[in-house]
C-alpha cells in the first residue's frame, strides 16, 4: 500500500519470486555465548503471555533458540520467564528442528494435556533449568478442526469476549474484521455494539485509499442486514456500492483511490488485492437488496478480468503476469470466497485448491502478510471440510502461536529474507484470525452461510492439492524442486498446480539429456495440463526444442489464448534460425480475433516473443528486438497498430525499441497509430503508460514533425504521477526542436509557474532546475530545421 515501495515491488511480482527486502542472511546467533538480533523482530509466543525473537531466513527452520523480548504482567509467563531469557527446547529435549514450530506445537499439546502444564527448558545468567508454565486446558484440535472441533469453538468463544471488552473503535478494515467476528457469533449480547458500528460504517466517506476500506465497510453492511434485518443502514450500503462500481477502471480493476472519469486509474494502477475485496463486497450488497445495473456491470467486468488468471497461476499485484506461486497476499483465497458466491464452479474450484495448496506461503505478502492471512482459511474452506482440515493440519501451529492469552490475536509479522513491513504493526488482528474459526458456525456468508453449487474436493484431490504445496521453498535449498528427479519433473509438467507446473518447467530445463520425446507426447495430449507443461518445459529446453517448433507454431492456432500465449513465450528461446521462421505466425496471432480472448491477452505474449521482455525480466530474447530486416510488412504494420491499441500499456511498451528501426517506409504507414498511442493512454498498467508514448515523442522529434511540440508540451502532465521520470524525456524530445520550440516556452514556463508553486519535495525542485535548463536551451538555440506537418509527412512520395 506505499508507492515508496512499489516499483520495486511490481517489478519483483513480473518476474518472478519476490526477493528479501531486509538485505543478507545474518549468521546464526547463540543467545548463550552473547549472540545479538538484528531487531527485525519479534513475535507472540501464543497463549503464555510472552513474546520472543527467533531466527529467521524467509522461513524459521534453522532456529534452535527463542529470546524472550517481552513479558505480560498477569499472564502464565510471568514470574516464569522474562525479559533476556533464551528458551532452549520444550519437555525434556533441546530444539532438533524449527524453534517456532516445536513450541507452538508443545502449546497445543499442553492445551490438550498435562494439565496445561507447558515444560521448558530456560536459559537465564549462564544456567540452564526446566520451568513450566501453565496454560488454559481447551483439548486437542479435531482430525476435522475447524469444524466440529470444540477446542476451535472455545477459542472462537474467547475472541469474542477480548472484542466485546475492548469494544468496536473507529471505522476501519481490522475493526470491520471484528464486527464480522461478533456478528458470525449470533449472539444478542453483542447487538448493540453492531448496531452501534453499522451506523458509523454506513456514513464511511473517503477519497484517499477509498479502495481499501470500502470492501470491508460493504461486507460488514451486507452481512449485518442480512442477519439482523436492520434497514437502517441500506442506503449507506447502496451509496457505498454504487461508488464503487462507478470509480470502476476500464478493464475492471481499482488502485488506490478510485477511477477517473476517463476510467484511468490514478497512480501506477491496478492493485487486485483491494479489487477483489471490492468486489465481494458489491456481490454481498446486491445479495443484501442493493439493486442496480451500474452494479451488476461492475461485477461482471471484475470477475471477468480475475477470472482470467483461471489454470494459469495465481493472481498478481495488478494486470500482470500470473504470479507463479499458489497465492499472492491472500488474493487467490478471496477469489475462492468471490466465485463461489457468484456459483462459477470453475473458477472458485481452482482458487480454492491454490488457496489451500498456498499452506506454506502465507507469511509473506505486499507490506505484510496481514491479507494473506485474513483470506487464508474463508478462501481454504471454499475447498470443503476435507481440504480445510488437511489445510488446518499444516498451519493450526501458526494459529497458536498468534493467539494472546487474553484470547485476542496480534500481528505477526513475516520473517526476514520476505518482504517485511511494519505497516499492520498496531492493527488489532482479533477479528482477522477468528474467521477461521468461524467457518463452522456459517452464520455469514463470508464463512460459508449459503449452501454452495461448488463441489467439496474428495479425498485423492485433497492430497494431490496438498503435495503441490510441498517444497515451495527453503531456508537451505534455493530451490528444492532441484533435488527432484527427471522422472518427477515431468510428472510435475502435468500438475492441476501452475505453479508446480513452472517449477518442475524450470528445474528440467537444468538438466542434462534428451526430453523431447516426453515433451511432445505431452504436446499432443488432450489433457489440457499436459500442454501447458510442455510448452513450459520447451521453453526452458532452448535450442534442445528445436524438433518442436512446428507444433508450438501449430498451437499459435489453438483457441485456448493460453495455449496460445505458452506456444509464443517458447519459440524466442529456441535457435536463431528456426525461431526467424515463427515471426509471421506471431504476427498473424497478434491480428487473429479470438472471441475466449476479448482483452487480446495473447497479444502480450505475442509482444514479448517479438519485441521486448516483460518488463523486470531480462528474457526470453525477443526475435525482432535487434532488427526488423527481412519481415513481412503486410504482416508487421496491421500487427503493430493492433499492439498500439491494445489495453495494456506494457503491450504498447513493449514496442517502444523498435521506433528507432523503422525507415520512412514503416513510418508513414504506422506514423498514425504512432500518434493515437501518444494522445490516448493505454487503460491498463498505468506504471508502463508513458513509455510508448514518449517513443512517439522521440520519433517526432527525429524527424522534426510540428505537432510533436504540442504533445510534447500536454505530456508532461505536472499531476500525474510519474511526472518527475516523464518530464526529463519530454524536454529532451523539445529542446531537439532547436529555435522551432521557442514558440512553446510560454507554456512550459506556465508549468514552471505551477511546480514552484506546489513544490513539496526534492523531486519537485528537480523539475524546475530540469525545465529551467531546457527553457534555457530552447531560448539560446539558433538552430532551425525545416518542421514538416503530420500530413506533409504522410504525403511523402515514399508513401507509394
Amino acid at each position: 500500500m506505499r508507492k515508496s515501495v512499489f516499483v520495486v515491488l511490481a517489478i519483483a511480482a513480473l518476474s518472478g519470486w519476490l526477493q528479501a527486502a531486509s538485505g543478507g542472511k545474518q549468521p546464526l546467533p547463540d543467545f548463550t555465548q552473547g549472540g545479538k538480533t538484528d531487531g527485525s523482530h519479534d513475535w507472540t509466543l501464543g497463549p503464555t503471555g510472552a513474546r520472543g525473537w527467533i531466527y529467521a531466513w524467509k522461513t524459521t527452520e534453522e532456529a534452535r533458540q527463542i529470546l524472550v523480548t517481552a513479558v505480560a504482567g498477569g499472564s502464565p509467563a510471568d514470574g516464569v520467564l522474562a525479559i533476556g531469557d533464551v528458551i532452549l527446547g520444550v519437555g525434556d529435549l533441546p530444539f532438533d528442528g524449527d524453534a517456532r514450530i516445536q513450541f507452538a506445537r508443545a502449546i497445543a499439546k499442553a492445551e490438550q494435556e498435562n494439565d496445561g502444564a507447558l515444560p521448558l527448558i530456560r536459559w537465564r545468567s549462564g544456567k540452564t533449568e526446566k520451568v513450566a508454565l501453565k496454560l488454559a486446558v481447551l483439548g486437542g484440535y479435531r482430525d476435522t478442526a475447524p469444524y466440529h472441533c470444540p477446542k476451535s469453538e472455545q477459542i472462537f468463544a474467547l475472541g469474542c469476549e477480548a472484542i466485546a471488552k475492548k469494544g468496536l473503535g473507529k471505522v476501519s478494515i481490522p475493526e470491520d474484521l471484528k464486527a464480522l467476528a461478533l456478528l458470525a457469533s449470533g449472539k444478542e449480547e453483542y447487538r448493540p455494539q453492531l448496531a452501534a458500528y453499522a451506523k458509523q460504517v454506513a456514513e464511511l466517506q473517503l477519497v484517499d485509499m477509498a479502495s481499501w476500506h470500502y470492501g470491508y465497510a460493504m461486507m460488514f453492511l451486507a452481512e449485518y442486514i442480512i442477519a439482523t434485518g436492520d434497514e437502517s443502514v441500506r442506503p449507506g450500503l447502496r451509496r457505498l456500492a454504487l461508488e464503487t462500481a462507478k470509480g470502476q477502471g476500464g478493464v475492471g480493476t481499482w488502485g488506490h483511490k478510485f477511477a477517473k472519469p476517463n476510467g484511468s486509474l490514478h497512480g501506477y494502477g491496478a492493485m487486485n488485492q483491494p479489487g477483489l475485496s471490492l468486489t465481494i463486497g458489491m456481490v454481498l450488497a446486491r445479495s443484501a437488496g442493493v439493486s442496480s445495473p451500474v452494479l451488476d456491470e461492475a461485477i461482471g467486468k471484475s470477475a471477468g478480468f480475475l477470472r482470467w488468471y483461471v489454470h494459469k497461476g495465481a493472481i498478481p499485484y495488478g494486470d500482470h503476469q500470473p504470479w507463479p506461486g499458489h497465492d499472492d497476499n491472500g488474493k487467490c483465497s478471496s477469489a475462492a470466497v468471490l466465485f463461489e458466491l457468484l456459483d462459477d464452479r470453475e473458477a472458485a474450484t481452482f482458487f480454492a485448491k491454490m488457496a489451500t495448496a498456498a499452506y506454506d506461503e502465507r507469511e509473506g505478502g505486499h507490506t505484510g502478510n496481514f491479507f494473506n492471512i485474513l483470506w487464508a482459511m474463508p478462501g481454504v474452506s471454499r475447498s470443503g471440510e476435507l481440504g480445510t482440515a488437511a489445510y488446518w493440519k499444516e498451519q493450526s501451529w501458526y494459529y497458536d502461536l498468534a493467539r494472546e492469552w487474553d484470547g485476542s490475536f496480534r500481528y505477526q509479522g513475516s520473517p526476514v529474507g520476505q518482504e517485511q513491513s511494519t505497516a499492520y504493526d498496531r492493527w488489532d488482528n482479533t477479528g482477522l484470525y477468528l474467521l477461521a474459526y468461524a467457518l463452522p458456525r456459517k452464520s455469514l456468508h463470508l464463512t460459508g452461510k449459503r449452501a454452495s453449487s461448488i463441489p467439496a474436493l474428495n479425498a485423492e484431490v485433497v492430497d494431490e492439492v496438498i503435495a503441490a504445496g510441498r517444497d515451495f521453498f527453503s531456508a537451505k535449498f534455493a530451490n528444492p524442486y532441484d533435488l527432484r528427479t527427471g522422472e518427477q519433473l515431468l510428472a510435475g509438467l502435468s500438475s492441476w498446480s501452475p505453479s508446480v507446473r513452472l517449477r518442475s518447467a524450470k528445474a528440467l530445463g537444468t538438466r542434462q539429456g534428451d526430453f523431447s520425446t516426453a515433451l511432445l507426447g505431452l504436446l499432443n495430449s488432450a489433457n489440457r495440463e499436459d500442454r501447458y507443461g510442455a510448452c513450459e518445459a520447451l521453453r526452458y529446453q532452448g535450442p534442445r526444442a528445436d524438433g518442436a517448433a512446428p507444433q508450438l507454431r501449430a498451437l499459435l492456432l489453438d483457441p485456448d489464448p493460453w495455449l496460445q500465449s505458452l506456444a509464443a513465450l517458447a519459440l524466442p528461446s529456441l535457435s536463431p534460425e528456426v525461431r526467424q521462421a515463427a515471426v509471421s505466425d506471431l504476427l498473424s496471432m497478434s491480428l487473429r480475433p479470438n472471441p475466449a480472448d476479448p482483452r487480446r491477452m495473447a497479444e502480450r505474449a505475442a509482444s514479448i516473443a517479438l519485441f521486448s521482455p516483460y518488463p523486470g525480466t531480462r528474457e526470453p530474447r525477443s526475435i525482432l528486438a535487434e532488427s526488423l530486416d527481412g519481415v513481412d510488412r503486410d504482416l508487421l504494420y496491421p500487427a503493430i497498430q493492433s499492439l498500439l491499441e491494445n489495453q495494456d500499456a506494457v503491450v504498447r511498451g513493449s514496442l517502444g525499441g523498435i521506433y528507432s528501426k523503422l525507415d520512412d517506409r514503416d513510418v508513414v504507414r504506422l506514423l498514425p497509430a504512432v500518434i493515437q498511442a501518444i494522445k490516448r493512454p493505454a487503460p491498463s498498467n498505468e506504471m508502463f503508460v508513458d513509455s510508448i508514448r514518449l517513443a512517439g515523442l522521440d520519433l517526432l522529434a527525429r524527424l522534426q514533425v510540428r505537432e510533436g511540440m504540442a504533445l510534447g508540451v500536454a505530456l508532461i502532465e505536472p499531476d500525474r504521477w510519474g511526472m518527475g521520470r516523464r518530464l526529463p524525456n519530454c524536454l529532451n524530445s523539445l529542446v531537439r526542436y532547436g529555435a522551432n520550440a521557442q514558440s512553446i516556452v510560454p507554456q512550459l514556463q506556465e508549468i514552471r509557474a505551477g511546480l514552484v508553486k506546489t513544490e513539496r519535495n526534492k523531486e519537485s525542485a528537480d523539475t524546475v532546475k530540469a525545465l529551467d535548463k531546457a527553457i534555457a536551451e530552447i531560448a539560446a538555440s539558433t538552430t532551425s530545421s525545416t518542421l514538416v506537418s503530420v500530413e506533409e509527412f504522410l504525403a511523402k512520395p515514399i508513401a507509394n
